[in-house]
């Protein structure tokens, strides 16, 4: 086990902005705490999920859909190290902590609160636990052979996190706020299945981020949280200008996906960077999911690899029976929208990381298929 001191720490304990704290710690492969808070990532303190000096937040322009949880993502690289700029994929130094917690705000009668505004989810400098319900939070840890993925589940009273390996499976309700509920089953998925999704190159298996790449991150971050409490500025030039970041390119050839959410940007480029934040880890030429030749990431051009008129390469259940992935004009006969809508475990899409449909997804996907013009015939 080794301890590192970031220089923010330093940079703040010098100039007596905060009192004292424990340093990060990065913990051996084979020497995995139990607890969460051995980590010094983030840790409760005084009624908060605080994040610690140089634990940077961060977020993305389109989310993966996770049963509605909101996230608090979070990068941290040891004292002088950084990720060096790709386009793809970031080559990130080892050492480097990237966590995302998971939680909901609390709803009346115990229940966990359905919407998309984070704005009472914070208060000084972290997750307000007054307000949310902390879930789970999940670790990637690069290793000198690679990443680790180590899940960390929190206890009810969200003093502490403990590691999960074989995940969990937390009954919810989940409510609205206009009367309506949903009851489901909150699934943390166990160490191996992070590989279903991380590993997205299928011929070496090798576990990566997936969001933490330019085209997610190239938005401002608005919460005056961490090394953004003097206010909103674009991701990738804080995460340059702190030295987590080195070789950014001129920001105008920095590719960026849309906000699935935001009608300011065109309905194909929402769509598309839905599909590719949710989809596109599997549904790429290298991913689990090129044998089915339906290739959803963002860089496909071909209208049929993206699945007009595409006949599935296999039917019946997966297929709901219908013809064609994408069916221009019509969403209801399309194999795509039948995947993302269903919760059958044996037809839908994704298949892990959810147990709800995702209303909003599914409407902007219909949208984006029923304006299609053509047909199948």
């Amino acid at each position: 086990m080794r301890k590192l001191f970031g220089g923010a720490m330093l940079a703040l304990a010098l100039a007596g902005c905060e009192a004292p704290r424990e340093q990060v710690t990065i913990h051996g492969r084979d020497a995995v705490p139990e607890r969460l808070g051995d980590w010094h990532i983030v840790e409760v303190i005084d009624g908060e999920l605080s994040l610690n000096a140089g634990v940077t937040p961060y977020d993305l322009n389109t989310q993966l859909f996770t049963d509605y949880a909101h996230k608090l993502r979070t990068v941290w690289m040891p004292a002088g190290s950084s990720a060096r700029y790709a386009e793809e994929a970031f080559d990130y130094p080892v050492g480097t902590v990237l966590s995302k917690t998971f939680y909901y705000p609390k709803a009346g009668g115990g229940g966990m609160l359905r919407t998309a505004d984070q704005s009472a989810d914070f208060s000084r400098s972290g997750l307000d636990l007054d307000n949310v319900q902390l879930v789970e939070t999940r670790l990637l840890v690069k290793r000198e052979d690679g990443w680790q993925a180590l899940p960390y589940v929190w206890n009810a009273e969200q003093t502490q996190a403990t590691l999960e390996i074989a995940g969990d499976a937390i009954p919810m309700q989940l409510v609205d706020g206009e009367g309506g509920s949903n009851a489901f089953t909150y699934v943390v998925p166990d160490a191996n299945q992070c590989a279903g999704c991380h590993a997205d190159n299928h011929t070496n298996k090798a576990i990566r981020p997936l969001g933490p790449r330019a085209r997610h991150l190239n938005k401002e971050y608005t919460h005056k949280l961490g090394s953004y409490a003097e206010g909103a500025q674009n991701q990738l030039l804080h995460w340059q200008q702190i030295g987590y970041l080195s070789g950014l390119p001129e920001f105008a050839a920095i590719p960026r996906n849309a906000s699935y959410s935001d009608s300011g940007f065109p309905l194909e480029e929402r769509a598309r960077a839905y599909l590719d934040i949710n989809c596109g880890h599997c549904h790429n030429p290298a991913g689990p999911a090129d044998t089915s030749g339906l290739m959803l990431h963002r860089a496909e051009q071909d209208l049929r690899r993206l699945g007009l008129c595409k006949p599935p390469v296999a039917a019946g259940t997966g297929s709901g029976n219908r013809r064609f992935a994408v069916v221009p004009g019509h969403p209801e006969e399309s194999i795509l929208s039948f995947r993302v809508e269903s919760t059958d475990p044996g037809a839908m899409m994704p298949e892990l990381g959810r147990s709800l449909v995702h209303e909003e997804g599914v409407a902007l996907l219909r949208e984006w298929i029923a304006g299609m013009p053509g047909d199948c015939l």
